[in-house]
């Protein structure tokens, strides 16, 4: 009995332990079944959230620079949060700002000038500090050039620097200082709600809203609540639905009739009126916050369009390369390569990675000119636009000019740094915000200026064997004959150009440093230039550049805000001014250029973010430019190119 009560009691104990194996079992596999849920739900949020980062690398995403892009737009950090603002608002907004700091360019600063008489200028760090209070502070210097330099196939490097003085600026008022030339684009593209009903509605709905919180809390006023509730859901699904569809619904003036009622009603209740007050107030912040909002969206946008290469562009680029591959093989430009080198011809330079800008150029040139066969164009691009370009101008004739490419990657500049060198070969473009303090009051004015970049610099060493050369950039169009300027005595001077005296070097002075130079002198432009390179040889003016260059590399500064440093300083009183009238900017950001001033210009710069052939280009400024484009060309059909 014994010895059967002690198995019996030994088949309990394996029982149990039995059952206890079984539930860790089931509990492990219970758990692995969640586990296989919570994973792959996890990595769905993950990639619908884009896997965000607390600290993102502001390079990680390197997009191609468009010409004159404005790169403040740290600015758009100092958005300041209400109590009320919504989460999910909050993080749309964080996620624009963080693309609008990845898509701008390694520029922090952004040149603003204050004039007023006896006022001294301050550099400050515009991401530091805010532009409604300038306290007297130390220059700051800007983060370096990171080592991966961004693709720049499409587009010119824009540049800014700040100069700020004095004074709030008031952030309705000084839209330009924030979001640049898309304040611009957007004053002339606004539209007015013609539509008075949907303004009635939204203005309804705004006061409903304000009312209800009140009503809904007296018990008495059950019937009104619910009538307030039911109206204001109506007419925000209307709003809704007008969003998409221009006609609104049918009875809609009845909607409208019931909401008055409601309102009225809603009024004549007693209610505590400090809370709807505040109610009033909180509406009033969130409805401004969703605006900046959207207006921070709009401008990213903006500057997405203006920076990247159009579709229709880039089909024409890779066509004309692979192009170029399935053609036979052909000797293209050595039947008169001995025009390259022959410095008697009237030899002009453009830096370019547009094969539809360049070429427009080139048009423009020669038919405007008395006779095209002393015309010899040299064309300068990059590996990537090489072959595109090379197939375009073996393909189009320009009467009897000689048109040659170049691939800069190729050139023999063994001394020099050639990633630089890539990254810094076409002009270089600033935006300037001039500021003027008349009392309280704040007024500014915007400015572009371009200059040369690195590889001008190089011309004496590339052009070994001519005297003289027009460098020409590849946003203008050529109106007139260009010979006279052969012809031209500069004095000695090296480098003829036409001045933007509205900026002169004195505004600068902060940021060019306490060099002697003239206080008063103007700030020359790029865009049109005749260049003495025998003098140039001369004064050794390449040296002169790269010592300016290395003092200003010796801190932290960026390499297109050095390029402006030294491009001012190193001309200093060598520039030979040439006449208004051959050149006028601001065709690519100024909607108020005088058509007859344009009419009479040799050359039109379209300097700026609109250029000609995007479709943000300014309309009117248009024809000048899209008059000297063959649009018969059947791969310009094929790609759909209709600037």
């Amino acid at each position: 009995m014994k010895g059967g009560g002690g198995g019996g009691g030994g088949g309990a104990v394996l029982v149990t332990t039995g059952k206890r194996r079984w539930r860790s079992l089931v509990i492990g596999v219970l758990f692995l079944v969640i586990l296989s849920m919570l994973v792959p739900l996890a990595f769905l949020l993950g990639l619908h959230n884009g896997f965000h980062s607390p600290n993102p690398n502001p390079n990680g995403y390197v997009p191609v620079h468009k010409t004159s892009i404005v790169s403040d737009l740290k600015i758009y950090d100092k958005y300041e949060n209400s109590e009320t603002f919504n989460h999910a608002e909050n993080y749309r907004s964080t996620r624009i700002n963080d693309l609008v700091k990845k898509l701008a360019p390694n520029i922090s600063k952004d040149v603003r000038s204050n004039f007023p008489d006896g006022a001294k200028t301050e550099t400050s760090d515009m991401s530091a500090t805010d532009t409604s209070h300038h306290s007297k502070v130390t220059p700051v210097s800007p983060p370096a050039v990171p080592q991966s330099l961004p693709n720049t196939s499409n587009s010119k490097i824009a540049g800014t620097v700040a100069d700020s003085g004095r004074g709030g600026v008031d952030e309705n008022e000084n839209c330009e200082l924030k979001f640049g030339s898309y304040c611009l684009w957007r004053r002339e593209h606004r539209e007015e709600m013609k539509d008075t009903m949907v303004k009635k509605l939204k203005d309804q709905l705004f006061v409903a809203r304000a009312y209800y919180p009140s009503i809904a809390k007296l018990p008495s006023q059950d019937k009104l609540t619910r009538a307030l509730r039911q109206n204001i859901q109506e007419v925000e699904r209307v709003l809704s639905e007008s969003a998409t569809d221009v006609d609104l619904p049918p009875g809609i003036e009845k909607k409208i009739q019931r909401m008055e009622a409601a309102i009225t009603k809603a009024k004549s209740v007693p209610v505590d009126c400090s809370n709807v007050d505040k109610k009033f107030r909180q509406i009033l912040d969130m409805t401004n916050d969703e605006a900046n909002f959207h207006m921070k969206q709009s401008a990213f946008l903006y500057q997405l369009a203006v920076q990247t290469m159009p579709k229709s562009l880039h089909c024409l680029s890779m066509r004309l390369t692979v192009e170029y591959f399935k053609s036979p093989s052909v000797v293209m430009e050595l039947s008169q390569a001995d025009r390259f080198s022959d410095p008697s011809l009237h030899h002009y330079v453009i830096f370019s990675t547009n094969v539809l800008a360049s070429s427009v150029v080139i048009n423009s040139t020669v038919l405007c000119a008395r006779e095209s066969k002393n015309q010899v164009f040299h064309v300068l691009t990059d590996g990537q636009n090489y072959f595109a370009m090379k197939l375009w101008f073996f393909r189009n004739t320009f009467k009897e000019a000689t048109v040659q490419v170049l691939n800069i990657e190729q050139l023999n500049l063994e001394s020099h740094d050639k990633a630089i060198l890539i990254h810094m070969f076409l002009p270089v473009e600033y935006r300037v915000s001039l500021l003027s303090v008349d009392g309280p009051s704040i007024h500014s004015k915007m400015q572009y200026i371009s200059v040369f970049s690195h590889l001008h610099y190089l011309l004496p060493e590339i052009f070994q064997s001519l005297t003289k050369v027009v460098v020409l950039d590849d946003d203008v169009v050529v109106q007139k004959d260009l010979s006279a300027l052969w012809d031209i005595n500069m004095g000695g001077k090296v480098n003829g150009a036409v001045q933007s005296c509205s900026v002169s070097l004195g505004q600068l002075k902060s940021y060019l440093g306490e060099n002697s130079y003239d206080k008063n002198s103007c700030a020359w432009m790029s865009g049109l230039n005749i260049v003495d390179l025998a003098r140039w040889r001369e004064l050794d003016l390449t040296k002169t550049y790269q010592r300016l260059v290395r003092e200003v590399s010796m801190g932290e500064e960026s390499k297109e805000a050095v390029a402006l440093r030294g491009s001012l300083l190193t001309f200093q009183d060598l520039v030979y001014a040439l006449d208004g009238v051959w050149a006028l900017s601001g065709l690519g950001h100024d909607y108020g250029l005088n058509i007859e001033a344009i009419k009479k210009a040799a050359v039109l710069h379209y300097n700026g973010n609109m250029k000609p052939w995007l479709e943000l280009g300014i309309p009117r400024y248009k024809k000048f430019w899209k008059k000297f484009l063959n649009q018969e060309d059947q791969l310009l059909s094929e790609c759909n190119v209709h600037p």
